[in-house]
């Protein structure tokens, strides 16, 4: 059904509304429910432009502080013996682009929109020299690619005819909860000619949420109820063992 929908509000966006704007976006949802059984999903992205132009979808995740870590062999045992924190950081970040992003952006305009990983401004939280720094940042990136949460190339946005665009965007089964924006761009000629900003939400629902909430809002009874918990099932496993 929810395809079926995202099929529909697409063929709507091809219409009148295009003539209007010269970009016309939206997502097949803006609510990704994470339950006990969630496995990653994947949105589909669809819109319209007036006349030409290559599209470019930014997906970021909600920013925050990031500590990277550098680990040294001391005594014979691998240690952690460098940190730096960066912040700003988004925790999750896509970009998908009709052609690749070489071809039609320049370096100014992709530091200007953080186009791109490495255009991500990302802020040491103290002083180290730009070697340190770029070996720090390097390193973050390379962790969120290693769990999904970053992708290495950017995605495809597919034109069907002059107008319509579409891509999909993958959310893994790690994703972060938050508030997450995703912003569409219209380029024309190196410069920005329309842009378009969505927010769409990740949030947990179910069980897994209220356990979750419980957790963070009381940490000591959770603490407490999970020491119980384990002590019956250690002893009901032990009196079941006994009987047999």
């Amino acid at each position: 059904m929810r395809r079926v929908l995202a099929a529909l509000a697409f063929l709507v966006l091809a219409a009148a509304p295009a003539r209007a704007q010269p970009l016309v976006a939206d997502l097949s949802s803006h609510l990704i429910a994470i339950t006990a059984g969630f496995a990653g999903t994947e949105l589909l992205l669809f819109g319209a432009t007036e006349g030409e132009g290559d599209v470019v979808v930014l997906v970021r995740g909600p920013e925050g502080e990031t500590a990277v870590r550098r680990k040294a062999r001391v005594a014979g045992i691998w240690l952690n013996t460098e940190e730096l924190r960066f912040s700003g950081v988004p925790a999750y970040y896509r970009v998908a682009a009709s052609r690749p992003l070489s071809e039609f952006l320049t370096p100014a305009l992709r530091q200007r929109h953080q186009i791109g990983s490495d255009f991500l401004r990302l802020a040491p939280m103290r002083e180290a020299n730009s070697e340190a720094v770029q070996a720090f940042r390097a390193g973050l990136i390379r962790n969120k690619e290693r769990a999904q949460l970053y992708e290495p190339e950017p995605g495809r946005v597919t034109f069907l005819g002059p107008r319509l665009f579409r891509t999909r965007i993958f959310f893994p089964a790690n994703v972060p909860t938050g508030a997450y924006t995703v912003e569409v761009l219209l380029i024309r000629n190196g410069q920005v000619a329309a842009a378009q900003s969505t927010p769409m939400f990740v949030s947990k629902v179910g069980i897994g949420a209220e356990i979750y909430d419980f957790a963070h809002t009381h940490a000591a009874w959770y603490g407490i109820l999970a020491v119980l918990i384990a002590v019956f099932a250690g002893w009901a496993a032990g009196a079941v063992f006994r009987k047999s």
